[in-house]
């Protein structure tokens, strides 16, 4: 169920660990409207028992964590838990695990030095099922990532209304601001959606965004 058709805050559930960084997290989050932090992890294993445990909506979850890595984490996470959305705390020397994490089911990517504003807004984006990807990380993604799309889609199946709701997406735009730019409904737009992300063979709305702009779509 998409959050749009769900009541109450947020759920967020935070990973790092770094006592500090989960400090501040819960400081900011805690004080934003419509949102709550449900507990914290210190590292993969817990933030794997935890989101069983307290079934939140998002995880944050830093990548480098000692043990059970942010990646086994969220392989962990969405293994037991489909319906917990993954949003990714990384800074530039961990570009080599991004790729897989996008594979591993990762909803979006927030540098570390983000503004208050942009983890917030991140926050928002990926609950609802959106994506929340930097264009400076989209950008050290593509060349791996457009390896196994053009393999796999050597020609773009999309219907002339699925590559212009691509575009947008490639944007960063919600379903609804998707229907408003486009003049269709919600729901219409979500199909199209739907029907990209299964044409296109990629899990995720990040994905798909990472395939367009390496197409040079958007």
């Amino acid at each position: 169920m998409n959050r749009h058709e769900m009541d109450g805050p947020i759920r967020v559930l935070i990973a790092d660990d770094h006592p500090v960084v989960r400090s501040g997290l819960r400081a900011l989050i805690e004080t934003e409207t419509g949102m709550e932090i449900v507990g914290d992890a210190a590292d993969g294993k817990e933030a794997i028992e935890k989101a069983g445990q307290l079934l939140p909506d998002i995880v944050l979850l830093d990548l480098m964590m000692p043990g059970v890595s942010g990646l086994e984490a969220i392989e962990g996470i969405r293994q037991h838990n489909s319906d917990i959305h993954i949003l990714v705390l990384t800074s530039f020397d961990q570009d080599d695990l991004l790729f897989p994490a996008i594979k591993a089911g990762a909803h979006g990517y927030l540098l570390k030095d983000s503004s208050p504003e942009d983890l917030l807004r991140a926050i928002r984006q990926v609950s609802r099922g959106e994506s929340s990807l930097h264009p400076t990380i989209a950008r050290k993604l593509i060349r791996e990532f457009s390896g196994s799309a053009q393999e796999t889609n050597p020609a773009v199946p999309l219907s002339k209304r699925e590559h212009d709701v691509l575009e947008l997406l490639a944007l960063g735009l919600s379903n609804q601001e998707i229907a408003n730019s486009l003049t269709i409904s919600e729901r219409t737009a979500r199909k199209h959606v739907s029907n990209i992300l299964d044409k296109l063979h990629v899990s995720n709305r990040t994905q798909a965004a990472l395939f367009a702009v390496h197409r040079g779509i958007g």
